[in-house]
């Protein structure tokens, strides 16, 4: 079994940050979101991985080969964004040949016991109930429970039953000219070439499909998402720092995932923080907050905030002698 991984994407949503750092690298409880994803494979059995890159793809191809060396890496560049369907079918030549292909994007964490992907009889699809299905491939069932049609982002939703990244296809060659036809005679769905009309080609082929419910789906795009899901594996064992090295004149308050060699002086960190390596802190308060790699954070307070590596954020110290009855606002 080969896994596909798409990475192609710009990551819009959490700009400026993805501006220099690629949304599968940046660091949910010290780890990032790329290797959540790979780890999981891994357990899985998955022992060859193909990955789809394009936007600061380099940077990770350089963080794959250096932290998963021992296996087989592939990755290629979808130079023109015309959808999933096209970056996967780009890299065909690297798994027509499998017996089946687990495909999973790049950039959300998801909980789900994989082994029924593996031990699936035909083709399958995570899935979990959502709020706004207008964001996603749909799937709906006709009135005895079959598949009738695959959606993608439909204006007005049949159905609230969304696929959330990760699929197994059992039928390779099948969905390589599923690809191929809807490419071939320009079938698109909101100006591109979507996974999702591919799968449904399928099913008009005669495809059998199944269903495999997702746990939890993390959708690290955007901001708030990403800081609840550092909060929630902050919490879980293995992921947190338990016993941090003393620092000067601080207060941790846990949890908190602290990476290597980072100097913090007379500041308190915690909770649900995690700092990067090399993150230097004076006279700081951080909370609910994911900190870069190098970044120097003095002499302010940040709550609920993502600062990428090699950045430095400044406040302003004051002294004050204050009387009574007084009511001082510094949040303008």
């Amino acid at each position: 079994m080969k896994a596909i991984i798409p990475v192609a994407g710009t990551g819009m949503r959490l700009r400026p940050l993805t501006y220099t750092q690629p949304k599968p690298l940046i660091p949910v409880a010290g780890k990032p979101i790329i290797s959540y994803i790979v780890d999981q494979l891994i357990e899985l059995g998955v022992k060859e991985f193909v990955f789809i890159i394009g936007y600061l793809g380099e940077k990770i191809r350089e963080y794959i080969e250096r932290t998963y060396p021992q296996y087989s890496t592939t990755f290629v560049t979808q130079e023109e964004r015309l959808g999933s369907a096209h970056a996967i079918w780009l890299a065909r030549a690297h798994y027509a040949d499998a017996e089946q292909i687990i495909i999973f994007f790049g950039d959300a964490i998801i909980d789900a016991d994989l082994s029924a992907f593996r031990d699936s009889s035909t083709t399958c699809l995570g899935v979990k109930t959502v709020d706004d299905p207008r964001n996603f491939g749909i799937i709906e069932h006709d009135i005895d429970g079959n598949i009738r049609q695959l959606v993608e982002k439909p204006r007005i939703p049949k159905s609230n039953l969304a696929m959330v990244g990760c699929y197994m296809i059992k039928e390779v060659e099948q969905f390589i000219k599923a690809c191929s036809y809807n490419l071939e005679n320009n079938v698109k769905s909101i100006g591109e070439f979507p996974l999702t009309d591919a799968l449904n080609r399928m099913l008009e082929w005669g495809t059998e499909f199944c269903t495999i419910p997702v746990d939890n789906w993390f959708d690290c795009g955007r901001r708030e998402v990403l800081l609840e899901t550092n909060a929630i594996f902050l919490d879980r064992d293995g992921f947190a720092t338990e016993d941090p090295p003393p620092y000067d004149n601080s207060i941790i308050i846990h949890p908190v995932h602290i990476g290597p060699d980072c100097d913090i002086s007379n500041s308190i960190v915690g909770p649900y923080v995690t700092l990067g390596a090399n993150t230097k802190l004076e006279h700081a308060v951080v909370a609910d907050s994911i900190i870069g790699e190098f970044a120097r954070i003095h002499d302010i307070v940040l709550r609920n905030s993502v600062v990428g590596n090699d950045a430095s954020i400044g406040g302003l110290r004051q002294s004050l002698n204050i009387g009574d009855n007084t009511e001082i606002d510094f949040g303008g």
